[in-house]
């Protein structure tokens, strides 16, 4: 049976952005994150390997000691244990899919 979830409905993430859990099990966890203009995370290390998708805008991803300007419909894979981090430098807001390997 499908599992289907609405990004009205979705619980939010325990931190201050807006990011919705759209979807999590033992083994993966879909967020969509929405940076609006001047937001940044802190940066932090996580024991799991991560794809990010960027739906709309254009972001600065910190990931280690390099900092990569990603842009609307481009996907970035981290290892587990980097160093990252988003901020939003611009005008608009960005979205972005994040996609948590938990294995």
């Amino acid at each position: 049976m499908p599992v289907v979830c609405k990004i009205e409905n979705a619980p939010k993430v325990p931190f201050k952005l807006d990011g919705r859990i759209m979807f999590s099990s033992p083994k993966l966890e879909v967020v969509h994150l929405n940076l609006k203009p001047g937001e940044r995370m802190d940066p932090h290390i996580q024991p799991f390997d991560v794809i990010f998708f960027v739906l709309q805008g254009s972001g600065i991803l910190k990931a280690g000691n390099e900092d990569i300007t990603v842009s609307e419909n481009t996907c970035i894979w981290l290892e587990a244990g980097t160093e990252r981090a988003w901020g939003n430098p611009g005008e608009t807001e960005v979205k972005i899919l994040v996609i948590k390997d938990l294995v």
